[in-house]
């Protein structure tokens, strides 16, 4: 039997015994007798009590409720900010007058050795004051002046962290937003306490364990981390391999690169003689290795050494160019303004791998005008920051009449005939090589792919049956992931 006091009643907490079942009874000041069965979690030791934490302090108030008039120095004024990591910091406090401090002290002065809490906001953060400056503190603190002959202050800091006492700070705690654990709460939990010696032990063997428990911790937490996220590593990594020409073998027997080179110019060409394209847009560029072993540029007349551009090897069959130079880049629609179209404002295109997004359907003239412009068989990605790095992109398909529009935070792509097939663009703009390397401009929370990032960038061109048996490999094992 443990008699629980304080100045308000004396309660007892009984392990009564009848018919072999042991029950827990507590019984107050007044003569009433509650069980508290629900409330014991697991069995003591016989020489071990429950208790009420009102047991084990002659003293519990908070700090003050009113907000002091603060000083350009004096005495520190703290609250639940000033030892959220659980020591006690004087680094960024607040001041009070001395004459404030001892108004305040008459009802709560922290003294080394005391017992704070956490009571509002982050709840349930204990700390041992280790230090002999004077200091008023908060509402958001409780003090606890507690009896160090019977409870060892390391033991009862550990107690106050464990499951036991966490899992009761936060069953008690009031309010939504700003927690408050109120002092009744404080004052009613439920304590496990070892005899004094023993507590010391504990004290003693938690010392020798905590470099082991802590790097266990710290292994759990980096294989949870990779547990959760070794799928986009994955993904990332095959992505990477796929642009370098390393996922899937050569093909000796298959036309190179070069000749879709020459299939875009003649593409070009064409709709320059219909009228859709500038002629200034049809540049005869070629990204060649030289007799030294590094790669030139010839765009027209120029040749230029951008040996110091190029990211990685790529095989033989594969060829380097410019995205400017093999796609049609933000192209326009031109339809009837009474047609149905797709509208894809930025929150309809997820955050994925695959290209999923939805839309909603408007007429074409209500949307032709101040958003970005696609069809059936674009490719479109967000250029804005986090969508950009979270790979906000997607291949348009089915869309009402095969056209639509959207956010202005897109970048459209657009190829030249059966070039490039949809899903290897796709796999290129979310490649770490694409997405890692861009740079941005504007404010931290509007952040843009610099203007011409995109359209420079130097893309790895497989052959066509290649960027096919890429796709079908990327797709593959994407599927058993």
């Amino acid at each position: 039997m443990l008699i629980i006091m304080n100045k308000k009643k004396i309660t007892t907490l009984i392990l009564n015994e009848t018919n072999s079942l042991s029950s827990y009874y507590e019984k107050f000041s007044d003569g009433k007798v509650k069980c508290i069965d629900d409330e014991i979690s697991f069995d003591l030791p016989n020489n071990w009590e429950w208790c009420r934490f009102s047991s084990i302090y002659w003293q519990l108030t908070d700090g003050t409720h009113s907000t002091p008039k603060y000083t350009q120095s004096g005495i520190p004024f703290l609250s639940v900010k000033d030892m959220s990591t659980g020591k006690l910091s004087f680094t960024n406090t607040k001041f009070i007058s001395e004459e404030e401090h001892k108004l305040l002290s008459q009802r709560c002065h922290p003294c080394k050795g005391d017992l704070l809490l956490s009571k509002v906001g982050t709840t349930g953060i204990p700390l041992i004051i280790n230090d002999d400056r004077e200091f008023s503190i908060f509402v958001s603190l409780a003090l606890i002046k507690f009896f160090p002959q019977f409870i060892d202050s390391s033991f009862l800091i550990t107690l106050l962290k464990s499951p036991l006492v966490q899992m009761q700070v936060k069953e008690n705690t009031r309010g939504v937003g700003n927690k408050n654990w109120v002092l009744a709460a404080i004052a009613n939990t439920l304590l496990a306490i070892p005899p004094l010696q023993e507590q010391k032990r504990i004290v003693e063997k938690i010392a020798i364990i905590r470099p082991y428990s802590e790097g266990y911790a710290y292994s759990e937490n980096k294989l949870s981390h990779l547990n959760k996220e070794i799928k986009s590593i994955l993904k990332k990594s095959i992505l990477q391999e796929a642009i370098q020409g390393r996922l899937v073998p050569q093909d000796d027997s298959e036309e190179p690169a070069s000749f879709l080179l020459q299939h875009i110019k003649d593409e070009k060409l064409g709709l320059v003689k219909v009228g859709k394209l500038k002629k200034k847009d049809v540049i005869d560029s070629t990204i060649f290795r030289g007799e030294d072993n590094k790669y030139f540029e010839k765009r027209g007349k120029d040749v230029v050494c951008i040996d110091d551009e190029i990211p990685f090897d790529i095989p033989d069959s594969w060829t380097w160019c410019r995205i400017k130079d093999i796609f049609l880049i933000n192209p326009k629609n031109n339809a009837q303004d009474d047609i149905d179209a797709a509208f894809i404002p930025m929150e309809k295109i997820d955050a994925t791998y695959l290209s999923s997004f939805t839309y909603s359907t408007k007429k074409w003239g209500e949307i032709k005008k101040g958003f970005t412009h696609f069809a059936d068989g674009d490719v479109a990605f967000a250029k804005i920051t986090p969508c950009f790095q979270n790979r906000k992109s997607m291949i348009l398909r089915g869309l009402p009449n095969g056209i639509g529009a959207g956010t202005t935070e897109l970048k459209v792509l657009r190829s030249y005939g059966a070039t490039i097939i949809n899903e290897y663009l796709l796999f290129f703009l979310e490649s770490s090589y694409f997405v890692d390397e861009a740079t941005f401009k504007g404010t931290a929370n509007q952040q843009r792919i610099i203007s011409g990032y995109l359209e420079n960038k130097l893309f790895p061109l497989p052959p066509l049956q290649e960027q096919q048996r890429i796709v079908d490999a990327v797709l593959s094992t994407w599927q058993v992931l």
